[in-house]
């Protein structure tokens, strides 16, 4: 949602990432935890520069954004390679 160059409210990104999850049964816990958890992570994302804050609205920025979702596809394939591992 953020890859793209509208900016969002807080209070939008939530409504999106909350419908989002609970499609997916992955939003069992209560929603203002789930509300603390994404201010915070989005908000660690301001702050490595992934996403811009402008006012009260936020904005990804396209090309450390990039280089983040490549990264984190990484660890997320090295992650599941190991847990395969173990299993075996």
């Amino acid at each position: 949602m953020l890859s793209g160059t509208t900016s969002y409210e807080f209070k939008s990104l939530f409504t999106v990432v909350h419908a989002n999850l609970k499609a997916r049964n992955a939003a069992s816990g209560g929603e203002e935890m789930l509300r603390l958890r994404i201010y915070e992570k989005l908000q660690n994302l301001v702050q490595v520069g992934v996403v811009k804050k402008t006012g009260k609205e936020y904005r990804g920025v396209a090309e450390p954004l990039a280089s983040y979702i490549k990264a984190s596809t990484a660890m997320n394939v090295e992650f599941e390679a190991r847990k395969s591992k173990r299993a075996q």
